[in-house]
């Protein structure tokens, strides 16, 4: 694979409760672990609001890359990425994913169709594929 971009990002401090920082300078960020996972919670991000973030915007993307293939007009489309945390049953944690694309004036047949051609083409999807269960939805 001819690698296009790369980013770059250092987690310091305490893990879960501590920092990450790109190598640029525009991400930094305190993290702090959600209460659900025993951390005292707060107005801090972490890991998995990061994923969130990455995935539902990739995957926007693709959205709009499959949208365009099949000549199919999305003005006002949008990606909801939920990541879910939990024991995988063998001491260790795992993740799940449910992507909702929202595609207003688009019949539901051609909404679930380009949302499945954006779950072949996004790279997060690609990365994720056989490890993490994905859950799909299209609302019209």
């Amino acid at each position: 694979m001819q690698v296009l971009y790369t980013a770059e990002a250092t987690a310091v401090g305490d893990g879960r409760d501590g920092e990450v920082r790109s190598a640029d300078g525009v991400l930094d960020l305190r993290l702090t672990t959600p209460t659900e996972l025993g951390g005292p919670g707060g107005d801090r991000t972490n890991p998995e609001q990061l994923f969130a973030a990455g995935y539902a915007a990739c995957f926007h993307s693709a959205l709009k890359v499959a949208a365009r293939q099949v000549k199919v007009p999305t003005p006002a489309t949008e990606v909801t990425a939920r990541v879910g945390i939990g024991p995988d049953g063998g001491g260790g944690y795992q993740l799940t994913v449910a992507l909702h694309a929202h595609l207003p004036g688009v019949e539901q047949p051609v909404a679930d169709d380009l949302v499945a051609r954006a779950h072949r083409i996004c790279p997060y999807s690609n990365a994720t594929r056989g490890n993490i269960e994905v859950a799909l939805t299209a609302t019209v």
